[in-house]
């Protein structure tokens, strides 16, 4: 799950990050209501913890302005305690759930687990690690950073992840990526691996794609 915090308790915020980092997922923050917005509408992010005070723009109106938009990220509310008119203002806005200052991290994960089952991930992406992957939009992200991929080198990443954790023979990503259009013999297959293997791993120092001789390719689940 990547996660966006916003909030201008600097400290806080850090410090939420760095906690659901350390709890295996992926994190962000920001401290004001419009760079909040602004990363809020990017489609990677799969859920804002919001800070309902903010500078520049408060957290309801962050919200609102999501929902009216039509973005349906799941949005938990930051607020103080005894604050009920924060709290129903947030929810009539769209916000899914609260969690009162001060509070317990393990409550804050526990209430991000929650909304994540009630909202499944968006039909079709695929996550593995930091890897994320948009069939429909047809891109995909290494952490925070896009990558640039042909469209076969696309597709086997596609086929890699779909089936992350297991044995892709080069026969699958012959019937799945070029449509039997070249066969075995042919060092199209290495060549493409080799350059997806650059994008994704090599450029970040990670070892994901691993090669099996005599048997083919894996993404590990755990770089």
């Amino acid at each position: 799950m990547h996660c966006l915090v916003v909030d201008d308790e600097t400290r806080l915020t850090d410090l939420v990050v760095r906690y659901l980092t350390e709890s295996g997922h992926t994190a962000e923050g920001r401290y004001d209501g419009p760079s909040g917005l602004a990363a809020a509408r990017d489609p990677r992010v799969d859920a804002v913890l919001l800070d309902v005070m903010l500078p520049g723009m408060d957290g309801v109106e962050v919200c609102r302005t999501l929902r009216g938009e039509g973005i349906d990220v799941p949005v938990v509310l930051l607020t103080a305690r005894g604050a009920i008119s924060e709290r129903v203002a947030g929810l009539d806005a769209g916000a899914d759930d609260y969690v009162v200052k001060p509070f317990a991290m393990e409550e804050l994960l526990a209430r991000l687990r929650a909304i994540s089952r009630r909202r499944p991930e968006p039909s079709g992406r695929l996550t593995v690690g930091d890897l994320v992957l948009d069939p429909e939009q047809q891109r995909a992200w290494r952490a925070d950073t896009e990558l640039e991929l042909s469209r076969r080198e696309f597709d086997v990443l596609r086929v890699l992840m779909e089936n992350a954790g297991c044995v892709v023979t080069r026969l699958q990503l012959l019937d799945e990526v070029w449509d039997g259009e070249t066969d075995l013999r042919s060092n199209a297959i290495d060549v493409h691996v080799s350059k997806v293997r650059g994008k994704v791993d090599r450029a970040f120092g990670r070892t994901t794609i691993t090669t099996l001789r005599g048997r083919g390719y894996r993404l590990e689940t755990a770089p």
